[in-house]
């Protein structure tokens, strides 16, 4: 089968072909429909050999939607024909986080081993792909795979951060989305969805401020160095309740600490290695400053039932498998708007 996979350090990915994988006990194999291209993917591929803690070759996609089609002995819980969205951060299952459904905050990951499907397991940029437990799979319905897989990411990692701020996003509030891009733009539409604060959107240039526009923001502001002020003016001088920065590079995590008001959540979602310094009198008072990873299992189902609810349309550009490379070259120059998606079997 044809597989996307990054086999050299420092190189581009390459599309290659490798034997079609076989089901454990336990696992389930499937026939991927559609797969999610991500930053993180990119922060993977710029890191020297000694950062890299992945085995080599790494089939790419932590992003996936696909088919069942076989069952390894003894796995239950799905059938052959569901149509399922793969949840990424994969834990141990037992300890008390994964017990509550957050494998995201796994306790014991790290020490055994475990790494999700494109992020150290083989991932979803391929014909087929393995799932290790049906637990960490979400039915999908009759919803599109193209529109719906990038929502095992890029939904549910904004709507995991949303959600831990919701007390502060009551009605009168605002919200600034730093970054309107692949997560960004979902997130305008979650925050949308889910309260009714203003929403202030930032990004580097119109064509993607015109996408945060169009899928709800209330204001948008070119991100350069006049955006703080902008903000502050926006909010009548007293910053936003909630920041949320889905690019956190070092410029970009300067100006979500210039934009909190008093009390204010700033939440760093983006992998830019940006650091936002912490004390007394350096943001403003009672500032919460956070960097979550990925979400639950439970808030990934809840991501679904807004996308049959209608309320997320996610903006794609869909490649070919072959056209992969491209993808990602186009995702590095900031080419896509929105999210790109690999069609492993269109």
């Amino acid at each position: 089968m044809k597989a996307v996979q990054y086999r050299t350090v420092g190189a581009a990915p390459e599309v290659v072909e490798i034997p079609k994988p076989v089901p454990g006990p336990g696992q389930i194999l499937l026939k991927v429909t559609a797969a999610g291209v991500c930053h993180s993917d990119i922060a993977v591929m710029s890191w020297p050999a000694e950062q890299l803690t992945y085995p080599m070759p790494l089939t790419l996609g932590h992003e996936g939607v696909g088919t069942v089609v076989e069952l390894g002995e003894g796995a239950e819980g799905v059938s052959i024909g569901d149509n399922v969205a793969v949840y990424g951060p994969w834990g141990c299952g037992t300890c008390v986080n994964c017990a509550e459904g957050r494998e995201n905050y796994c306790l014991r990951a790290e020490e055994l081993g475990i790494m999700p499907p494109g992020l150290g397991n083989p991932g979803a940029m391929a014909e087929y792909m393995i799932v290790d437990n049906a637990r960490h799979l979400v039915q999908i319905g009759d919803l599109d795979p193209v529109k719906t897989v990038s929502l095992t990411d890029a939904g549910l990692t904004p709507y995991h951060a949303i959600k831990r701020s919701l007390p502060k996003l009551v009605p009168g509030a605002t919200a600034v989305v730093i970054g309107t891009g692949g997560l960004g733009h979902v997130a305008i539409q979650l925050l949308r969805a889910m309260t009714a604060v203003k929403v202030v959107a930032l990004d580097v240039t119109e064509d993607k401020l015109e996408l945060a526009r169009k899928v709800g923001a209330h204001e948008t502001v070119l991100s350069d160095e006049n955006a703080a002020a902008k903000v502050r003016e926006l909010t009548g001088g007293t910053g936003a309740e909630v920041v949320l920065d889905f690019v956190g590079v070092d410029a970009t995590v300067k100006t979500a600490g210039a934009v909190a008001s008093v009390d204010s959540d700033v939440t760093i979602v983006g992998i830019g290695g940006g650091l936002l310094p912490v004390g007394f009198g350096v943001l403003p008072f009672a500032t919460s400053v956070t960097a979550p990873y990925w979400g639950s299992r439970k808030e990934l189902a809840e991501v679904i039932e807004l996308a049959h609810a209608g309320a997320v349309d996610v903006h794609v550009e869909t490649f070919s498998i072959d056209e992969a490379p491209l993808a990602y070259e186009r995702l590095h120059d900031g080419k896509i708007n929105g999210r790109a998606v690999i069609l492993p079997n269109g």
